[in-house]
């Protein structure tokens, strides 16, 4: 069947249906309500912490116990974050990349910390570190301190910041399929080789990504610290602790003060997503072109 030279072509019609009204409407509640909830808040608390100017404000930062909160977290978050990488990556190859009885129950699992509030998180370390149970006993005649201490709070941070990595590199990998991997053994590579120079190079983004929440999360958990922290002021206060103890002492300054740096935490992690983001969107552009 001959076609037509003069045919023409035909105007494809947008999928998008809405007038301009509608869609400007959208577009301003939108922005409403992100004033409304996020931006508004986010700028009360960098006024409140300045409020009294930058030397009340560095004075706050300056405080004993609060130096010791903001060492405590970042301890917490190198010990937590580079555990959870090896668990991700570890769990994400074993599920993207293999097949065995147990797989979906294990990718439950992952997801279990999402489902389970952090309170209970927390709880779940008293009763198993508690002084009233056989560990427990064990642990205070060994002079071994877990809950009100430093594992305690590692312990608590790793169980709400695992699934983080993982939950980012097991679709990437399910997507990359097997088939990079199986080459490269063909061709003699040795399993660490395979892994090094070949499936690592394909998640660094997604992996990159996973960190960076993961660090996040790390730095600005407080339902599950809170619980087995004991609150012991210099000793065992996080970040987030020390801003609820401040406030209520009506140390508004120092509570805010505190609260800028998480807040300064919260836009660093957003700017850097977005630029993996953009990296990581470039790259599979220019896979796409050659």
């Amino acid at each position: 069947m001959a076609l037509d030279a003069t045919a023409q072509p035909t105007k494809v019609r947008s999928v998008v249906t809405e007038n301009r009204i509608a869609r400007w409407t959208l577009i301003l509640a939108s922005l409403v309500f992100l004033l409304l909830i996020l931006f508004l808040p986010l700028a009360a608390v960098f006024v409140e912490a300045f409020r009294k100017g930058p030397g009340d404000f560095l004075e706050a930062l300056q405080d004993a116990e609060t130096f010791s909160a903001i060492r405590l977290t970042l301890i917490v978050a190198c010990v937590s974050v580079p555990l959870n990488l090896i668990f991700g990556v570890a769990a994400a190859w074993a599920i993207a990349k293999f097949e065995f009885k147990g797989k979906a129950f294990l990718t439950t699992l992952i997801d279990l910390p999402f489902s389970v509030s952090p309170v209970i998180s927390g709880l779940v370390f008293v009763l198993l570190f508690g002084a009233q149970t056989h560990l427990g006993e064990w642990l205070s005649a060994n002079d071994i301190k877990i809950l009100f201490a430093v594992p305690g709070l590692i312990l608590a941070t790793m169980f709400v910041t695992f699934p983080f990595v993982a939950r980012e590199l097991i679709p990437l990998m399910q997507e990359q399929g097997t088939g990079d991997e199986e080459a490269a053994i063909s061709l003699g590579a040795s399993g660490w080789q395979t892994f090094w120079h070949v499936t690592l190079p394909n998640i660094k983004w997604g992996l990159l990504y996973g960190v960076l929440l993961c660090n996040a999360r790390a730095m600005g958990e407080f339902g599950a610290v809170s619980v087995v922290s004991g609150h012991i002021r210099g000793e065992t206060n996080t970040m987030p602790l020390q801003v609820e103890i401040l406030y209520n002492e009506y140390n508004f300054t120092g509570a805010f003060a505190v609260a800028t740096l998480l807040a300064l935490l919260a836009l660093v992690t957003l700017v850097l997503k977005t630029l993996l983001e953009m990296r990581y969107s470039e790259e599979i552009a220019a896979s796409r072109r050659h």
